[in-house]
């Protein structure tokens, strides 16, 4: 049988109106996907900016100089939409009230007032930056980015005044591009972020990693502080430990708001998320007006809650199915994954599915398996360590979730794990599946394979784990376990965990004697490896209270608030 989304609807006997409010992502795909289901259909697509149909998703990058033609981020026009779709694409025209009772929506543009009927609409409004109410935040010198005109702005500003210093408020996506456009156009930048590590979606080690990052190409990063004050004529921020920072350019990147006082007025549900309800097949609580984009609220795909996913991918998407659905079609919408990628300087970070941290929240009980691993083979040049985190339910084995951080090939392993989670694969899945190999791309056993190895050794007992997380509580309780440290003497004497046991795992046979088969042993690594060699050793020889933390001493490390010393005594 086919999948009902991929059967036409019929043809209505007479042209229907369809209004689409909101002329990006969300709102110009569904328009230009309502043509091509219905070639009679009446098209207005109403849209309050300048432009329609632009890449929002490429603005920073034109600050930063990577793309030097402005035309190339303006994806279509008026003119176009008219040619190609026969749409009819109103620029500069808000709609400001929707008449749900005689279907028909107010709008105001530069000819007046007029009203538009429709027999179905569709809202994709998208969302407006958060300004915090925070004084000075109306100085000529602040900005946020969200549209063409916010990019002009920022764009012009460093061209005639030469700012020499930044400081981007909020470590998300937009703050993380747009601190590497400004340190890349020479300004030095600096990223408060109000959260304890930066990209607060991802868990606290990936955050640590992207400052790190940031750190190593000149930008300043201060987390877990807020901006108080913008001194204008002093041109410094104030943040909320006392601290002044010179910021002759300021941006606010803290998120964005959805755009809801048209759907609100109209009387249309709100969801828990604080966005618009919809159902599945993206209709609102009006059978006659479809949401799509940043201001709907939409079903998480592996926790089944209710989210706001103010990302492009989605929206994108879900404007081609509520435009389908609003032509007659059923074309269900399942979820989102919130799939995610940034680039940092050289770097990348990127994540699909529920961190630790959501999986938790969400009631799952959750392992974890983290494996730092070349980018590919170590023989061929320039393979790099990247850090890949599964999260999984116990004791199924099914994926919730990956993170990933690293200098090559990190959107391959969480575009292929965002295929799992789509397909609701387990670890065994991952452990088994065949991943494209050669020297200069993966190793034979690629990383996404090697995470599934550990996982599945956790979740079968034959190489137990714990996080990072879990550890550092077991360290606080009033019965800590012994921390036995199998690398090097070298290695250990860098740094470790205060009261930790040193015991190389090439020596450790010779040492059993010493060890008491009662102890909670926990076994640490560099990375993960010789500890599971320790572990399965110590469990020959009769050992049965053991674990191995996941990802070792470089996971333990990013993780922070655990003590740590270089005393070898200690």
């Amino acid at each position: 049988m086919p999948h009902p989304s991929s059967q036409s609807p019929e043809i209505e006997p007479k042209p229907v109106h369809l209004v689409v409010i909101g002329g990006v992502a969300g709102g110009a795909t569904a328009a230009a996907r309502a043509r091509r289901v219905n070639e009679r259909a009446e098209i207005t697509l109403v849209e309050r900016g300048p432009y329609v149909s632009f890449a929002n998703c490429g603005l920073p990058y034109f600050i930063a100089g990577e793309i030097d033609d402005r035309e190339r981020l303006l994806l279509q026009t008026p003119e176009g939409f008219q040619r190609r779709y026969r749409v009819n694409a109103l620029l500069h025209t808000e709609a400001t009230e929707i008449d749900r009772a005689s279907n028909r929506v107010r709008v105001r543009g530069p000819e007046g007032e007029t009203w538009l009927p429709y027999d179905r609409l569709i809202l994709a409004q998208g969302g407006n930056p958060i300004v915090p109410p925070i004084p000075g935040g109306d100085a000529p010198h602040v900005f946020t980015l969200w549209t063409v005109p916010h990019m002009d702005r920022i764009h012009g500003f460093i061209e005639c005044k030469a700012p020499k210093t930044a400081v981007v408020i909020g470590g998300g996506f937009i703050g993380l591009e747009m601190a590497e456009a400004f340190a890349t156009r020479g300004v030095e930048t600096t990223v408060v972020e109000l959260q304890p590590t930066l990209m607060p979606p991802m868990d606290r080690e990936f955050g640590h990693q992207i400052a790190i990052a940031l750190i190593e190409s000149g930008v300043h990063v201060i987390a877990g502080v807020s901006v108080t004050h913008i001194h204008g004529d002093d041109k410094e921020v104030q943040l909320s430990d006392g601290r002044r920072i010179p910021a002759e350019l300021v941006l606010f990147a803290v998120g964005v708001r959805p755009e809801l006082e048209l759907a609100i007025q109209a009387g249309l549900a709100i969801g828990a998320s604080g966005a618009l309800l919809v159902d599945n097949e993206l209709r609102t609580s009006d059978p006659n007006i479809f949401a799509a984009g940043d201001m709907a609220e939409v079903e998480q795909f592996v926790s089944h809650r209710r989210v706001r996913v103010p990302l492009a991918g989605p929206a994108n998407r879900q404007g081609r199915i509520a435009a389908s659905n609003a032509l007659g079609m059923h074309m269900p919408y399942d979820g989102a994954l919130s799939t995610s990628v940034v680039k940092v300087f050289d770097a990348t970070a990127a994540m699909t599915g529920l961190s630790e941290a959501t999986a938790r929240a969400a009631g799952f009980d959750v392992g974890v398996a983290i494996v730092h691993a070349g980018s590919h083979a170590s023989y061929y040049p320039g393979a790099r360590e990247l850090s890949l985190k599964l999260v999984y339910e116990k004791p199924t084995g099914l994926l919730l979730g990956a993170q990933a951080f690293g200098h090559g090939g990190v959107e391959k392993r969480i575009d292929v794990l965002a295929m799992a989670l789509r397909g609701r694969m387990s670890l065994h899945d991952l452990a088994v599946v065949d991943l494209a190999y050669a020297p200069p791309y993966s190793s034979a056993n690629d990383p996404v394979n090697i995470a599934g190895f550990v996982g599945e050794n956790d979740l079968s007992g034959f190489s137990p784990l714990i996080s990072p997380q879990a550890l550092r509580a077991e360290l606080q309780s009033s019965t800590p376990p012994i921390v036995l440290d199998v690398r090097t003497t070298l290695e250990f004497e860098s740094a470790h965990l205060a009261g930790a046991r040193n015991i190389p795992v090439d020596e450790l046979r010779d040492a059993i004697p010493d060890l008491d088969r009662n102890d909670r042993l926990v076994i640490c690594c560099r990375a993960g490896y010789r500890g599971h060699l320790a572990l399965r050793i110590l469990k020959a020889h009769g050992f049965t209270n053991l674990v191995n933390v996941t990802g070792g001493w470089v996971s333990l490390e990013l993780l922070g608030g655990l003590a740590t010393t270089t005393d070898p005594l200690a």
